[in-house]
């Protein structure tokens, strides 16, 4: 199984990265939505992106547009952010997210939602 991880900062890459990886997930990383969606384009499937809201370049919600309505259906994507409304979280959903994870967060949390999406057992 392979994920991409697209948040702005480092250290929450890195988190992820190594939780993710410990269930042996492989990872890739990138640092912002344009980013994320040009790993995408190379033609190496993810299973999984896992996309924090706010970053420069270009947000979250927009990077999960782009890649729904460019047809990447089959991929699980889980926003990760500190953005809890309920605002927030309806329009990612409406957008195409498939699960939705609050910063801060643990391993129990993230291995909740992966065990939601089928990719691991709780």
């Amino acid at each position: 199984m392979r994920a991409l991880i697209v948040d702005d900062s480092r250290f929450v890459r890195d988190y992820l990265r190594g939780l993710l990886e410990e269930k042996g997930i492989e990872c890739e990383e990138a640092a912002d939505g344009r980013e994320g969606l040009n790993h995408l384009y190379r033609g190496v499937p993810f299973d999984l992106a896992l996309v924090d809201w706010n970053m420069p370049v270009m947000d979250g919600l927009n990077m999960l547009k782009n890649l729904r309505a460019e047809g990447y259906d089959e991929m699980k994507v889980m926003m990760v952010t500190t953005e809890g409304a309920d605002d927030f979280i309806l329009r990612s959903l409406d957008a195409g997210a498939d699960e939705y994870l609050m910063k801060p967060f643990d391993n129990e949390a993230l291995t909740e939602k992966l065990a939601m999406l089928g990719f691991v057992e709780a």
